[in-house]
């Protein structure tokens, strides 16, 4: 009890003195938080060694010196696997990190030389960083606490596309037979909710994002329990709301609509209340290419995703006594991951495409004068940029070995830098291969602009 109340004082002091920063990793599935973090961390530790980070002043200019891991505040939180992620790329062959299936955070000492005076007598001073970690899964059930079962149920039944409807018809079929107003029978509606999780599943392998309740997919140690047995309702869509209200206790609406409750209150609104509203600052991760791969009704649905999961963030400025104690996310950083799977010259494609993906969130940050970045970056450089000679013509290329093991040499293909019409899909060909890690000797890992993202989110706290 001791221990953990000097260590909330110590982490007071710390952010009273702006000594101390919460950066979020956020994103949803495949977007590559894991390689970004054990990027992040690499690089910050290669500090004045190996670590290219010319996009950094502090860096640039000498005066970062490096960073350690050390104890992080929350014991309670597993610590973040950078050790394992570093195995697995050192590994013959190189091999992606596991992705995160569970809450993680990391401390980092950052040891710098402020500017200014203090430069000229040779004094130092350090930056604690808590960096969090969360599956992008349990993201998507932020959403859920602006609705009610009847809301939510429709809301779920209406915002699917063709294509994601047929993934959902089978657990559809059997839905829709229930009625609303019957006895329910819990194994009936245990197999039900199973169904409808494997038909989540499947959406997220086919390349949707946008899919709730997010635990359905990974559901952790609750596997089985009967909070994540409920699922939308088929009939709710014709059904009247005050006859609904009247429906006694142990009806299936009224059961689904308790089980609802219950995740809002006991799963999400934790959740969001214990971590999410800690942060000082915060990057979004986006699988761009990804998206642009799969189609126009999972690029629509990226889209979707995205704009509701910004609506649950709390942006805005802060006061020192706000900053003590109600941080609020003071600046914000978006960036389109995976870069190095097109040639250099579609980066700037590829950020104005992303800006265009979130342009009304974009928006509203800016008209609430909350400092936000949008950027390409590959926190774990897998290609190499060539060029090709056909016929005395020179076109850009990629080099890199996909996950199978063969190497390739490649033009992906051109990133649009609006927003595509559907027939840009049935013109415009698209190969975004995926690449597997490149060999390396030890040393700071590879990147592309991970260096900016680092210098927005902390540049100004190591002045």
């Amino acid at each position: 009890m001791r221990q953990s109340l000097t260590r909330e004082l110590t982490n007071l002091i710390e952010r009273g003195r702006d000594r101390q920063l919460r950066l979020a990793v956020t994103g949803l599935s495949r977007s590559g938080k894991t390689a970004f973090l054990t990027s992040l961390v690499n690089q910050l530790r290669h500090a004045g060694l190996e670590a290219r980070l010319d996009l950094m002043p502090a860096a640039r200019q000498g005066r970062l010196l490096g960073a350690r891991r050390v104890s992080q505040p929350d014991l309670g939180v597993p610590r973040f696997p950078y050790d394992q992620a570093m195995a697995s790329l050192d590994s013959e062959p190189p091999r992606w990190p596991e992705p995160t299936r569970g809450i993680s955070e990391l401390r980092l000492s950052i040891r710098y030389r402020p500017a200014k005076r203090a430069l000229l007598r040779g004094e130092t001073a350090e930056l604690s960083l808590d960096l969090f970690d969360y599956p992008g899964e349990w993201l998507l059930d932020l959403p859920l606490l602006g609705h009610d079962y009847l809301s939510w149920s429709r809301a779920m039944l209406a915002g699917a596309g063709e294509q994601r409807r047929a993934l959902l018809a089978e657990w559809e079929g059997v839905a829709a037979k229930l009625d609303p107003a019957a006895e329910a029978n819990e194994a009936e509606l245990a197999d039900v909710a199973a169904l409808y999780a494997r038909s989540l599943q499947a959406a997220r392998e086919a390349g949707f994002a946008n899919l709730q309740p997010g635990r359905f997919l990974l559901p952790g140690d609750l596997e089985g329990a009967p909070v994540l047995q409920f699922f939308p309702l088929p009939a709710l869509a014709e059904t009247d709301e005050a006859a609904l209200a009247k429906l006694p206790p142990e009806s299936v609406y009224a059961t689904l609509a308790a089980r609802f409750r219950h995740y809002q209150q006991h799963i999400v609104r934790p959740f969001y209340r214990d971590h999410f509203r800690r942060f000082d600052r915060q990057i979004v991760l986006v699988d761009v290419l990804g998206a642009l791969n799969a189609g126009p009704e999972r690029f629509e649905d990226l889209s979707q995703a995205l704009a509701t999961l910004m609506q649950s963030f709390d942006y805005g400025k802060r006061s020192l006594l706000s900053r003590l104690f109600s941080p609020r996310i003071d600046k914000l950083a978006i960036a389109a991951t995976k870069a190095d799977h097109v040639t250099p010259e579609q980066h700037v494609n590829l950020t104005a495409l992303l800006e265009a993906l979130l342009a009304e969130p974009l928006q509203d940050l800016r008209y609430a004068n909350v400092p936000v970045k949008a950027l390409s970056l590959a926190a774990i450089r897998a290609t190499e940029a060539h060029e090709v000679n056909h016929k005395n013509e020179r076109s850009p290329a990629l080099r890199g070995t996909t996950l199978e093991g063969e190497e390739v040499l490649v033009f992906p293909g051109e990133v649009p830098a609006r927003l595509p019409e559907t027939d840009f899909w049935a013109r415009q060909g698209f190969d975004f291969r995926a690449f597997r890690p490149a060999l390396r000797e030890g040393g700071a890992l590879p990147h592309i602009r991970l260096d900016a993202a680092l210098d927005w989110l902390i540049g100004d706290k190591l002045q």
